[in-house]
């Protein structure tokens, strides 16, 4: 297992070099001056955009380019974000903590209501709740993201009331923005909240979190449904089940030892994707319930044409992946150990 580890390790430095070449190469096909506002912080720096692109470089060589722009981003800055008005490298950090609140609360009831119902669906094959299941896939499936929004914010905001759009309601927000009265420790506004004791901000952030945590779950859950339950039915028919039913071993014990292990390959492949999606910022999602993600972050600086909060975005998004590629090809190893041994 340390051996496949390692090999894994080994070629994240390769990968990672053509995740920033890719991104460096699509920012080629931009203008010396449109890439100099990777550089400028002040609006007033454009009258000397000339002497900007010769400081940087971006008159040089490609190669050059290249070494100068890497160079950068191994530092850490990422240019100047006009869309949030600070640095990118700070703008990520600022916005992907309420990604990642919003992320940790969806994924885990996900994973869980999916991987159960598909397996009951699948062991009870054409019974009531193999029905239930697949009723439950085609319409979390049927409905595109931004429907299943629409719809519960029209019902449980716009009619009823009871869950409000964005992530803290205005009295809260004082509240957590005032230093005197709210210590941050985490930037998880549910966790920071119970760390200082203030329960009703608690239930605030989950006031607010219902709603995107409810579409997202929605769709994302139909589709691990449907998922498993294929993946289970499949490692339902092979011979070694056959073989444990007939030496007598009981049904659950054949179920979860012996099928379900087997059948939740697929299964984590589309996790960690999910799980990497999530993190990236759920743009459609975070921008009907004014969210303030890093979804939301990405897709207003793209509307209005930050290249260096795109571009910045766009690298972040891509070691997320990188890294979650390698976090599921660990947990296959851990599952079936012929393929680390491939």
């Amino acid at each position: 297992m340390t051996v496949f580890i390692a090999r894994r390790l080994l070629l994240l430095p390769l990968v990672g070099i053509g995740v920033t070449l890719l991104i460096f190469s699509l920012l080629q096909l931009l203008s010396p001056q449109q890439r100099a506002a990777l550089y400028v912080t002040d609006p007033r720096q454009l009258q000397a955009i000339d002497a900007i692109i010769r400081e940087h470089g971006l008159d040089r060589p490609v190669y050059i380019q290249y070494v100068q722009w890497l160079g950068r981003v191994l530092q850490g800055d990422l240019g100047w974000s006009e869309t949030a008005k600070m640095p990118v490298a700070r703008a990520i950090a600022t916005f992907f903590p309420a990604t990642l609140e919003l992320t940790l609360y969806t994924f885990l009831p996900i994973i869980a209501l999916g991987i159960w119902l598909g397996t009951k669906s699948a062991v009870h094959r054409d019974q009531v709740i193999d029905h239930f299941s697949r009723l439950f896939a085609i319409g979390g499936q049927s409905f595109p993201t931004f429907v299943w929004g629409l719809l519960l914010l029209m019902v449980f905001y716009g009619a009823w009331r009871l869950f409000p759009p964005g992530r803290l309601s205005l009295e809260a927000n004082l509240v957590v923005l005032d230093p005197t009265q709210f210590r941050t420790y985490t930037h998880l506004v549910t966790v920071d909240a119970l760390l200082n004791g203030k329960l009703w901000i608690f239930l605030d952030a989950l006031r607010h979190l219902a709603l995107p945590v409810i579409t997202l779950s929605l769709v994302q859950t139909a589709t691990l449904v449907r998922v498993t339950r294929s993946s289970m039915l499949e490692t339902l028919r092979q011979d070694y089940v056959r073989t444990a039913r007939a030496k007598g071993l009981e049904e659950p014990r054949v179920i979860n030892k012996h099928a379900r292990k087997n059948a939740l390959i697929p299964v984590i492949t589309l996790s960690a994707l999910l799980f990497v999606g999530l993190l990236n910022g759920v743009v459609i999602t975070e921008t009907i319930y004014n969210y303030p993600g890093i979804g939301r972050w990405g897709a207003n600086a793209a509307i209005q044409l930050d290249a260096p909060a795109v571009a910045g975005f766009a690298l972040f998004s891509a070691l997320l992946l990188v890294f979650g590629n390698l976090a599921a090809d660990i947990l296959y190893a851990w599952i079936d150990p012929r393929i680390r041994l491939g």
